[in-house]
């Protein structure tokens, strides 16, 4: 069993040595200055030593009492901090599970602007481009890029989106049409289809069995601006770039793709606050 001090005498204790008077320490404890002397002679007899030095119309700290401080201090400031917490009204937690590419260049934005006006609700951000966040719970809701058919999630559809083939400047020179791709490196991903768009642009081509393949779009992005080859990209992704000159429309045409979503776990339909930013997600996107 533990032999605790008598706990009401630490405050005591700690507000006389901070203050160097028994009469002060009463002042800020709203207790009497006898109160305050009463309680660290009970905490001398607990401990079998003295804290302090009676002087005249002064008290000085031990060697003991110094030590003693430092620790006596450490607890009631652990203390004030897990009392603080737990006073504190808990905020409710949203998580987000989203694509790297969509996550900087199109969601960060939005949730700035959504917490603005609902300043209760913190977010938690992560990245990924596979469903396991949201079938294992650690996730409330996902941004995906993708068809129609989510297995075992529910699924909002945000846009759909079209695609087209970007580069850097300095490569857009060498392409005065589209088969011109014949003679540069294609870069890949998982989810876009380079022999859709070539039927769109009239080239009677199969998709590329060669070229970089990139399983994140923000990284094949960063290898267009860098000239690792030409990209076939999202039109949302790839604007910001397009904005900020870094990369470049070849050709003009483009064509449907897949579309991006909103998915979650069935239970997310129960959470007033998932289903608030869902809906208010898809207004944002019309």
């Amino acid at each position: 069993m533990h032999d605790l001090p008598p706990l009401h005498a630490l405050p005591a204790f700690e507000a006389a040595a901070r203050l160097g008077s028994f009469q002060a320490a009463a002042t800020t404890l709203h207790l009497t200055p006898s109160a305050i002397s009463h309680r660290i002679r009970q905490l001398e007899a607990h401990l079998g030593q003295d804290l302090f030095e009676r002087r005249h119309r002064a008290i000085v700290l031990t060697a003991t009492g110094r030590r003693y401080l430092a620790v006596v201090r450490d607890a009631l400031v652990r203390l004030d901090e897990a009392s603080a917490v737990l006073r504190a009204p808990r905020r409710e937690r949203l998580r987000i599970s989203v694509a790297p590419a969509l996550g900087s260049k199109w969601l960060v934005s939005r949730i700035a602007q959504y917490q603005e006006a609902h300043p209760d609700l913190e977010f938690s951000l992560a990245t990924a481009t596979g469903l396991g966040p949201l079938l294992n719970g650690e996730a409330d809701i996902g941004l995906r890029y993708g068809e129609e058919e989510w297995p075992g999630l529910l699924a909002w559809k945000l846009f759909e989106e079209r695609v087209f083939p970007v580069c850097s400047p300095a490569l857009s020179s060498g392409l005065k049409s589209p088969v011109d791709l014949d003679c540069v490196h294609l870069l890949r991903h998982p989810l876009l289809s380079w022999q859709r768009w070539f039927a769109v642009a009239g080239l009677d081509r199969p998709e590329p069995a060669t070229g970089p393949i990139y399983e994140d779009a923000l990284l094949m992005l960063e290898g267009a601006v860098a000239g690792h080859g030409v990209a076939l990209m999202a039109a949302t992704l790839a604007q910001p770039y397009l904005d900020a000159g870094q990369l470049v429309r070849p050709f003009a045409e483009d064509c449907p793709d897949r579309s991006f979503y909103v998915v979650a776990p069935p239970a997310a339909q129960d959470k007033p606050a998932v289903v608030a930013f869902i809906r208010w997600l898809q207004r944002s996107t019309r």
